[in-house]
């Protein structure tokens, strides 16, 4: 089945460096040593766009729709900085008039004034990592700030006139209990951000916490934080859109969202991934893990760790992974314009996962039920490649 219209085009710009590597992180962040890099980087940033360009020269014409800095902790680079990184950006893509503009801070790292800088060269929604307003929970994560810095920061981007604030928020903490979840989410609601992002904390591989696991709520008490943690989100007008994503309707991510539907973003940056649709093929891309390296070579093709396409039978399995998160769900008529796949080729699995409660019995939807949410990794496991064959048997 043919595509239709390309999918909204967004860009990510990875920034690699933090002040110190938290012990639960397993992103691509690097502690930094040198600040003077940091133009070397802005740089590189535009070589490597330049270099996907002539790749992907019809990512040229297509508007970009949302711009997300993440990292690593992009705060650390100065307003002038970001400002040589989206003038030189806008200079080679056409950027939306309304354009959504994320950049993640570590309050730990905002220096005074800086919003207003931010804000001026066209920042427009900020993304707080304050993971726990507990002190100890807060120096037992590795963190380097204090909850009066993640109020003093969130309160000067609010003061900046950056109306657009998420604020991440964990539980299940080292020692946490269920009066002090909730304490986190009263306090994260006092400031009045606009969005939340609340998540449990788990232990991936390859960091300090899984190496040297702390001792966490049991799984029991982990659940019952997310329940009522979400009871008072939404009792304070924080509807779950998505698996750990909460906000009113007119203040959610629109980058996030164009992730879930299955959009297309350019990826620059050390380990920043990409994803781009062009005449019925869709190619995922990585860059160089490492700045050192990336430094090196942002330039020429070597910069790319992996760009390979999506292959067919894989691709309804990746776009289900990613429709599923969202609380609503997707229109089914959607699987077919991202992936050019007939969608009738899912119905047994459709119908074995309606029978078992969790997806919702809705031809013109993809959509979870409130147990397949919470089982989403079963759920996921049935729309496998081969799974039919029997091949494999049936990230909340």
């Amino acid at each position: 089945m043919a595509r239709s219209a390309p999918p909204p085009l967004a860009l990510y710009v990875h920034i690699p460096w933090c002040v110190k590597k938290c012990p639960y992180c397993d992103f691509n962040s690097h502690a930094q040593r040198d600040a003077g890099e940091h133009r070397a980087y802005v740089d590189a940033l535009l070589a490597d766009l330049d270099a996907d360009l002539a790749q992907f020269e019809f990512a040229r014409e297509r508007p970009i729709v949302s711009v997300f800095f993440g990292g690593g902790t992009p705060s650390l680079f100065a307003p002038e900085l970001i400002a040589r990184i989206l003038d030189g950006c806008r200079e080679r893509l056409r950027f939306r008039a309304d354009l959504e503009v994320t950049m993640e801070a570590n309050p730990g790292t905002v220096e005074h004034g800086r919003f207003t800088g931010y804000r001026a060269v066209g920042v427009n929604r900020v993304s707080f990592g304050v993971q726990s307003f507990d002190d100890d929970l807060l120096a037992r994560l590795g963190r380097i700030h204090s909850a009066a810095d993640a109020e003093r920061a969130l309160r000067e981007a609010q003061d900046a006139g950056i109306a657009e604030i998420n604020l991440d928020l964990m539980y299940a903490l080292p020692a946490q209990t269920l009066a002090g979840a909730l304490a986190d989410v009263e306090r994260a609601l006092a400031l009045q951000p606009t969005h939340l992002s609340h998540y449990q904390l788990t232990l991936e591989p390859n960091t300090e916490f899984a190496a040297r696991p702390p001792v966490l709520p049991d799984e029991d008490l982990g659940w019952d934080m997310q329940e009522a943690c979400q009871a008072r989100l939404a009792a304070a007008g924080f509807a779950q859109y998505e698996t750990s994503a909460y906000a009113p309707v007119a203040h959610r991510c629109r980058h996030n969202l164009n992730y879930w539907t299955f959009g297309d973003y350019l990826g620059i940056g050390a380990g920043a991934h990409g994803k781009l649709s062009d005449n019925g093929t869709i190619v995922r891309t990585a860059k160089l893990k490492t700045p050192k390296s990336y430094l090196a070579k942002a330039a020429g093709a070597e910069r790319m760790a992996s760009c390979a396409p999506i292959a067919e039978r894989e691709l309804g399995f990746e776009f289900l992974m990613n429709a599923l998160r969202l609380v609503d769900g997707v229109a089914a008529d959607l699987y077919a314009q991202r992936t050019g796949l007939d969608r009738t080729a899912l119905a047994p699995i459709v119908a074995r996962a309606v029978a078992d409660g969790l997806l919702v019995d809705d031809d013109s939807r993809f959509q979870p039920t409130a147990d397949g949410r919470r089982l989403l990794n079963e759920l996921l496991i049935r729309f496998l490649p081969d799974r039919g064959r029997d091949r494999h048997s049936g990230r909340g």
